[in-house]
């Protein structure tokens, strides 16, 4: 039976068996990994160390105006009623604070939807940046009215 590479002749094999030198190479290989020492690159830093006497500021709160739409179709300016003029300079007067105060509207359930775009769009040119709008969960069904709850 002849060998892979061989002659059946009898005749020794000239050439290398190459497998077991490669075989000691990768386990020198992998000691010679192992015993290189882990580089470690670290920039020694002082810290500040926290003193226990310092108290973190108080938090701010925030400012809120709340902008409710009645069914009326009066535009309420947290509690009191404006007019369109009003608005826009209340709006104005608000963009200049420092913390700029949330805009917080809230349309009843039965305002005039033409109301609320003509509202929105005095607030979108007035550049409001901290806006959002609340109670919306009153309208997250359809057809649900007050008179004939589920």
């Amino acid at each position: 039976m002849a060998m892979s590479g061989g002659k059946d002749d009898g005749s020794p094999m000239m050439e290398m068996n190459t497998t077991p030198l490669i075989d000691v190479m990768l386990v020198l290989l992998i000691m010679f990994i192992i015993t290189i020492p882990v580089a470690t690159h670290s920039v020694d830093i002082d810290l500040p160390v926290p003193n226990p006497n310092d108290q973190p500021p108080p938090p701010v709160l925030p400012v809120v105006n709340k902008l409710v739409l009645t069914r009326n179709g009066e535009i309420m300016w947290n509690g009191n009623v404006l007019n369109a003029g009003q608005l826009v300079t209340n709006l104005k007067t608000t963009t200049t604070m420092n913390p700029e105060p949330e805009l917080q509207f809230q349309p009843e359930q039965d305002a005039s939807y033409d109301l609320s775009a003509k509202v929105l769009n005095i607030i979108k040119g007035s550049k409001v940046t901290k806006f959002g709008f609340v109670g919306n969960e009153q309208f997250s069904e359809f057809d649900k009215s007050a008179a004939n709850p589920k």
